[in-house]
């Protein structure tokens, strides 16, 4: 039988001092998608089925762009911490290790595709 103190018994299994800032970042993106999602909704709506021009010509304006920009970079971000915070629950060992870091390039990647769509048509 081994005597072990309860710190002993608990150490690697307690807080790595990360939980709290993940749980404030998915917060505060929460929130922010909250707010942006449905400016979205209501200024890409009008845009559905339009022709190229009438497209490009509104997104040009400041505000429908930077609110497409906003709401691309926020939910991305939103995204990887989300599965983040999944994958470490789930997956052990090197996947979880090969899996995060997989993902957080895909989100870059994906956000920065959206971030460059919507510049090509602003600028």
């Amino acid at each position: 039988m081994a005597f072990l103190t309860d710190r002993k018994r608990a150490t690697g299994l307690g807080s790595a001092k990360q939980g709290t800032e993940h749980f404030w970042n998915m917060t505060v993106s929460s929130v922010g998608l909250a707010i942006l999602v449905p400016l979205f909704v209501f200024t890409f709506g009008p845009m559905l089925g339009a022709p190229h021009d009438e497209v490009v010509a509104y997104f040009a304006r400041p505000f429908p762009a930077i609110v497409a920009a906003l709401t691309i970079w926020v939910g991305f971000m939103h995204f990887k911490n989300g599965v983040q915070v999944l994958i470490e629950d789930y997956v052990s060992g090197l996947a979880r290790k090969v899996l995060i870091v997989a993902m957080i390039c895909l989100s870059y990647a994906a956000a920065a595709t959206g971030l460059f769509a919507i510049a090509r048509l602003a600028l």
